[in-house]
């Protein structure tokens, strides 16, 4: 059920940003009337099924249309070519779009993953060092491809220590079952997949790496510059959202299980890898700093990812893409 984090989009986003006449910040194709915002299947993100389900957008006088999108990569895409006002996606993806020519701004950390993604490995081999001269499986692109090279570098590792296999994650996952590669890098659901080989564990995770891995809701620029008082009240609605959570888990719980197709007992399993950020943790990643809790630090760190897996052919400009001031504008209630 969890999102497919997919960056190899920069070849078709160019086009497309032309095409739908939006990327030197004109008005995006939602009005300040009625937003569309989209979103899909990751534990961060359907929280907003149950602001709509209670109400919350419209308690801040919103005019929302919720979209959910089974493909992730689509929503990515519907951001870029001016279909939604904004999109819930990873700063990986963020990064990807931007290099293709998106005009993109970063105004709320949703989540970030802390377990969900894993690199699992083979009966015999119980450390990421143990990786030396094995074949790897991942999907190339991927949170979990730049994961595995976190764990290499922190390891004293490199890329070419390893015999790197690159496949499509339900692929990769089957392949390690199959005994085909030694490891793999994979996000849940298919680390219960990869598990079901005997003796299989996970050698790294993204809780290994606290920061790495941050999940956002991202406007269209031009709509931001325009219609701020819009983009605070959907920010201020997720934060009400939250605070509505707490009080009601069960319910919220419930909601949330049944957008995702699964059964509580299930989404809680899911939701534990994943950690909801406060307001006081949102400020904390928008400060400026030198640590990978910042997101202009991780910012620049996977902006040197993409280029050095050559997924970009430059370094995607970071000006504008992180905008603190609605968090720091939401109501302390």
């Amino acid at each position: 059920m969890i999102r497919r984090r997919v960056l190899a989009l920069t070849a078709i986003l160019p086009l497309a940003v032309l095409a739908a006449g939006c990327s030197s910040g004109g008005e995006p194709a939602a009005g300040p009337g009625r937003i569309t915002i989209g979103f899909s299947a990751w534990p961060g993100w359907f929280p907003w099924q149950v602001a709509a389900e209670q109400g919350l957008f419209t308690k801040h006088g919103l005019d929302v249309e919720l979209k959910y999108f089974d493909s992730y990569t689509d929503s990515l895409t519907a951001l870029s070519t001016g279909n939604l006002t904004a999109n819930s996606q990873t700063l990986n993806d963020t990064l990807s779009s931007v290099s293709g020519g998106a005009q993109q701004t970063i105004v709320l950390v949703n989540d970030n993953s802390t377990g969900n993604d894993q690199i699992i490995a083979a009966p015999g081999i119980n450390a990421v060092a143990d990786l030396k001269g094995k074949r790897v499986a991942v999907e190339q692109g991927t949170v979990d491809h730049y994961l595995l090279l976190l764990a290499l570098e922190k390891a004293g590792l490199t890329q070419s220590d390893i015999e790197l296999k690159p496949l499509l994650t339900d692929a990769a996952a089957a392949a390690f079952v199959a005994g085909q590669v030694d490891a793999v890098g994979v996000f849940a659901p298919f680390t219960s997949t990869a598990l079901q080989l005997p003796g299989s564990k996970a050698i790294a995770t993204s809780a290994d790496f606290p920061g790495a891995i941050p999940d956002h809701l991202v406007f269209d620029a031009g709509f931001v510059r325009d219609h701020g008082d819009t983009v605070q009240a959907v920010v201020q609605t997720w934060f009400d959202t939250l605070a509505w959570i707490e009080v009601n888990p069960d319910k919220a719980m419930d909601i949330m299980a049944k957008r995702a197709g699964v059964s509580a007992a299930d989404y809680r399993g899911y939701d534990a890898g994943t950690t909801i950020f406060s307001r006081e943790q949102n400020l904390a990643a928008f400060e400026s700093g030198d640590t990978p809790a910042n997101l202009d630090h991780q910012a620049r760190s996977i902006a040197e990812f993409l280029v050095e897996a050559k997924l970009v052919d430059t370094m995607p400009p970071l000006d504008g893409l992180l905008e603190s001031r609605f968090v720091r504008a939401v109501a302390a209630s």
